[in-house]
């Protein structure tokens, strides 16, 4: 059995078709709309596409930039930023949701931006980028200055001006865009891009590089602040001076430069000297030097004139020394002559004092001391000998008792090596060795087997001796060498 449903006069619509109304519906009422909100969950896909949120302290709108209108954008779009988004709503079917197609998108003020950029540059120097001991000093007179900046603006004509004006050098541009999408990727691929150039390859590594650019908003110097350019910009080994915007626009790349510059034409004579006046310098240090030169001879001069008055003329010094050799030669034939007069008379008076019969009374006094002291030394001289002799033959009777000679006497044998050193241990032969074995009466040869005795066997038992009483008793010989 079937009900009868009522029967209703509303259109149907398809799911399709609903939707199709719906998004012309928004579209036609909100065709165009500029939305100020905070920017959250922004992706940045492969496509070229950006796709976020936009939210207020109460409500949140899907937005979606396409790649043609995000490549234009001056900044970098990223969590938190407050922004200004002009475009149209519309509806996308697919997840029954509306959102915002942004063709334009700015920050909402400067009050943002730079609360992004103070927040950047704490982080960035909490990292150790903008410290002043990692600053490179810049070269005095670089050969090869690199300039990154854009080739069709006024700054490179500026700064090669200037540098033709205070000192040529030969300059490499890496020409980059110095605003909207892409401009800090371009900045930071020059800068790693010429610390990559080899010193000796066919482009030759610049001494020095000046990325330029000229002034603005802070919206359009925002690539310069961005982190993969502070990063590059700290990260090169060659010195770099920055030179973007004016003398009062600051840019993170300020502080992690080596050195910045007010302007690009500052940068320029920052990097050379100028021609002339070095010239001029170089001048005046060489009469300088050549004044000191020649005040400084001039006063060694004059100090070797003193010196040489003040020491004594060399025919003064020889003159006094002749003086006191003639004065010696004329005294010595006097001196001479007087010492062996004085030698003679004292000859004379010992010689008459030297009579036979004095010199016969010394001779005779001398002979009797000499026969006194002879008798008493022959008595004293004998008994010294008797002495000595009695201990000398005491020492050799012990001598003769400690001989080993006596040890043979014994029945004890002595073993030596082929060297004649005596052998006290078994462990000192081996198989093979060739050993003389001493006795009282001579000397054998011998060699050694391989066969070890053991040292615990008994030694032979000689034979047993009648005593007295006719019984036997052991040989109680000794055994034993000591």
């Amino acid at each position: 059995m079937t009900e009868d449903w009522p029967v209703s006069n509303v259109q149907e619509y398809s799911v399709s078709e609903l939707s199709g109304a719906l998004k012309r519906s928004v579209e036609d009422q909100f065709g165009y709309v500029r939305v100020r909100a905070e920017l959250s969950g922004v992706k940045h896909a492969a496509s070229g596409h950006l796709y976020f949120a936009l939210k207020d302290e109460k409500s949140v709108l899907d937005g979606v930039c396409w790649r043609g209108q995000a490549q234009k954008l001056s900044f970098r779009p990223e969590d938190g930023l407050e922004v200004i988004c002009s475009g149209k709503l519309t509806t996308y079917a697919a997840r029954s949701k509306y959102q915002m197609v942004v063709d334009t998108m700015e920050p909402a003020g400067a009050g943002a931006l730079m609360a992004l950029l103070d927040e950047r540059r704490k982080k960035l120097a909490a990292e150790g980028l903008f410290d002043e001991a990692n600053k490179k000093p810049i070269p005095f007179l670089p050969c090869v200055i690199g300039v990154v900046t854009s080739p069709t603006g006024a700054v490179i004509r500026d700064i090669l001006h200037r540098l033709n004006d205070r000192f040529p050098r030969r300059v490499i541009v890496w020409p980059v865009l110095v605003q909207g999408q892409g401009a800090a990727d371009q900045v930071t691929e020059a800068i790693r891009g010429f610390n990559n150039l080899k010193p000796d390859g066919p482009v030759p590594r610049p001494d020095l590089l000046v990325v330029a650019r000229g002034g603005g908003s802070i919206e359009d110097l925002w690539s310069f602040n961005e982190e993969n350019v502070v990063r590059a910009t700290a990260e090169s080994d060659i010195p770099v001076i920055s030179a973007v915007g004016h003398e009062t626009d600051t840019t993170l790349i300020d502080h992690a430069s080596d050195l910045r510059a007010p302007t690009p034409t500052g940068a320029a004579e920052m990097a050379v000297p100028v021609r002339e006046e070095l010239s001029l310098t170089i001048s005046d240090l060489g009469r300088r030097l050549a004044g000191q030169r020649q005040s400084l001879i001039q006063a060694r001069q004059e100090k070797l004139t003193a010196l040489d008055r003040a020491l004594p003329k060399p025919a003064d010094i020889l003159g006094l020394l002749q003086q006191r050799f003639d004065d010696v030669c004329e005294r010595l034939p006097r001196a001479l002559a007087f010492i062996t007069q004085r030698k003679k008379s004292d000859l004379n008076r010992i010689g008459g004092a030297l009579t036979p019969g004095r010199l016969s009374q010394t001779l005779s006094y001398q002979q009797r001391e000499s026969l006194v002291l002879g008798n008493r030394l022959a008595p004293a001289y004998q008994r010294t000998i008797g002495v000595r002799s009695e201990k000398l033959s005491a020492t050799s009777r012990m001598l003769e008792s400690l001989s080993y000679e006596r040890v043979l006497d014994r029945g004890f044998a002595l073993v030596e090596n082929d060297a004649g050193a005596p052998i006290s241990k078994a462990a000192g032969l081996g198989a093979g060795d060739r050993v003389a074995i001493r006795f009282a009466d001579g000397v054998r040869r011998a060699h050694i087997d391989d066969e070890k005795a053991s040292l615990a066997s008994p030694a032979p038992t000689r034979g047993k001796k009648p005593t007295k009483d006719g019984k036997s008793r052991q040989d109680v010989r000794q055994g034993k060498l000591f």
